[in-house]
């Protein structure tokens, strides 16, 4: 094999890690209506294929660095990159849904680990002064595959089968693989630091267990002494672990920072966004399927238009942000998104698909400028030392955020009869609930004079 730059080797590994793990957070949507169907299980209770994914991704985050710095880069990315790919597989060979969401559990763990790692390899081998340069050429790929994915995923499943909704990544993950044991240059820290160990131990059986309850509440009933034992369970952890990590001299989640009003402020508003949009984004494709007799492609095609109002979003932000500021950028948003959800959960048989698909569109526009709003403000206060744990802590909250938003909209749906067009659309207004959270969290952000958008932020609705 010809000798490869290493910065080239890293670019390309990178960008086809980062386009599996976003298409898969896209492409599983518009399968789920086939995928209850085939395993047994209602719509409702298929929440848990999307909810065992976000809250494993979650739970690795605050791990990834210290296990990078500890064994190396190139082993942990490459071994998560392997696991991923590996977990795919399982994903597509399940027969039943338990053994597809403790697919999903290892799905989510190893894409976790993919964006930090990969990014301290990025920022390890290009300069500050060519790492702008860099994200911009590496931000359409990264970008681009998460916006296809419905669409993908509808067409795989119309005229394949859902399994090919995680068995696309098989080829590129294994390629991706060999390549990067080939060519990548490895990197191990002298001193890792110590690990928040107990921190790890108390937060990963309690977000699982919370979630679990949540997730399964609609499938089993909220009364199912599994539920609440699981519920309760989570629940009593996650409160021990508030005083470890307030008293822990190096937090896995700095939970400190919280007391910070103007972020914790700013990060509640990406919480309930992101839990508003992706419970949006989990109800309609099924409520557009199951109730309004649509194919999953016409689902995708019709969630699509989404990403494509979130890119317009970027392009008008750095006029609109200068202009309105933080506090009325992020409480336009958010209002324009949850007109448009109300809008969306009125949808009905006879509705043109382009209405519809014009709904979507204001979606990304409107919610689009309220999380770049979010992205630009919500470290102001934060000193440069903090800034890393800061934004460990923000991704962690913004995936629990996301994860919340499902297993509520499933809740609500099951509670609603599980099926027909009334129960979609209580579900819907569920989501039209978390946007309305997050907008009395933006109306506390003080407002700024005339700020400048800064360049280094990106979209990650």
């Amino acid at each position: 094999m010809p000798k490869i730059s290493p910065k080239l080797a890293i670019c390309i590994v990178y960008v086809a890690a980062m386009m599996m793990d976003g298409l898969d957070a896209t492409i599983v949507g518009p399968a789920l209506l086939a995928i209850g169907g085939a395993l047994g299980v209602s719509p409702a209770a298929t929440n848990m294929v999307e909810v065992s994914f976000l809250v494993s991704f979650a739970l690795v985050i605050p791990a990834a660095g210290w296990l990078a710095d500890r064994f190396g880069t190139r082993r942990v990315f490459l071994g998560a990159l392997a696991v991923f790919t590996l977990a795919s597989g399982l994903c597509g060979a399940a027969t039943t849904a338990g053994g597809l969401v403790a697919a999903r559990v290892l799905q989510g763990l190893a894409g976790g680990m993919l964006a930090p790692v990969g990014m301290a390899m990025l920022f390890r081998s290009f300069p500050p002064e060519e790492r702008l340069g860099v994200s911009r050429f590496l931000m359409l790929p990264t970008t681009l595959a998460p916006a296809l994915g419905p669409i993908l995923g509808g067409f795989l499943t119309d005229h394949l089968s859902w399994r090919w909704v995680f068995w696309i990544n098989l080829p590129l993950g294994l390629a991706t693989v060999l390549f990067g044991l080939l060519a990548l240059p490895e990197h191990v820290e002298e001193d890792a630091g110590r690990f928040d160990l107990r921190g790890f131990a108390l937060a990963t059986p309690g977000l699982g267990l919370l979630m679990f309850a949540l997730g399964e509440g609609a499938a089993r009933g909220w009364g199912d002494p599994l539920v609440l034992g699981a519920g309760l369970l989570g629940a009593c952890l996650l409160a021990l672990l508030i005083p470890a990590e307030l008293r822990s001299p190096a937090p896995m989640l700095d939970l400190r920072l919280l007391a910070d009003a103007p972020f914790r402020s700013a990060a509640l508003v990406a919480v309930l966004a992101s839990g508003g949009l992706l419970g949006m984004l989990y109800v309609f494709p099924l409520m557009y399927q199951d109730a309004l007799g649509a194919t999953a492609l016409d689902a995708g095609l019709t969630v699509f238009p989404e990403s494509l109002g979130l890119m317009l979003a970027t392009a008008a932000i750095g006029w609109s942000f200068p202009r309105l500021g933080a506090r009325r950028v992020m409480a336009l948003g958010l209002l324009g998104a949850a007109a448009a959800f109300v809008l969306m959960s009125r949808v009905a048989p006879g509705t043109s698909p382009w209405a519809v698909r014009a709904l979507l569109l204001a979606v990304g526009f409107f919610l689009g400028h309220a999380v770049l709003a979010v992205q630009t403000v919500v470290f102001d206060t934060i000193a440069d030392e903090a800034m890393g744990r800061a934004s460990s802590l923000l991704s962690v909250l913004r995936q629990i955020g996301g994860a919340a938003g499902v297993a509520a909209s499933a809740a609500v749906l099951a509670a609603s009869g599980g099926a027909g067009l009334g129960a979609y659309q209580a579900a819907l207004l569920a989501s039209v609930a978390f946007l309305g959270g997050a907008l009395l969290f933006a109306l506390q952000i003080r407002p700024a004079p005339a700020p400048q958008l800064r360049a280094e932020a990106e979209p990650s609705v």
